[in-house]
Order: C-alpha cells, then structure tokens, then sequence
C-alpha cells in the first residue's frame, strides 16, 4: 500500500491537494495511507521549494503546485 504524505501548513492549497490525491487513489483503485505533514522541520526534510507538497512512498514528486489527478495516478500506479 502507498504511502501519500501531503506537505504543507494546512492551507486551502493543501486541502486541495489532498482532496485530489484521494480522489486519483480511487480512480486508480489504490488504497493508500495518507498523512498530513505541517512540522516544518519535517517539510523541508524533504528538500522542497515551496508548499504544497506531495510525497509518494517517500519520494518528492510535486512541490509548489497542485497537480491534476491524472499526473497523481501516474505516480500512484506506475
């Protein structure tokens, strides 16, 4: 199961991202488990630019952005 972590302070951005991550794991069928990373000693652990961000079993594959839920399925299910 895919670990999704949603990087960020908890803004409306994040939220946003959050809500199409889950809505690309169910297109895709995936279950996965989603975390909610607002320390941000945490967050820049991961070497990202800006928030949001998006973590995919611990690889940074967006950051500054909202990608569409076509791109996060492609990350999902590669």
């Amino acid at each position: 199961m895919p670990t999704v972590k949603i990087l960020g302070s908890g803004c409306s951005n994040c939220r946003k991202l959050e809500a199409v991550a889950r809505e690309a794991a169910a297109n895709a069928n995936v279950q996965a488990e989603f975390v909610k990373v607002t320390d941000m000693k945490d967050i820049l652990a991961y070497d990202l630019m800006s928030t949001p961000g998006l973590v995919i079993n611990e690889k940074l594959v967006s950051s500054g952005r909202i990608p569409t839920v076509a791109e996060v399925q492609k990350w999902l299910v590669p």
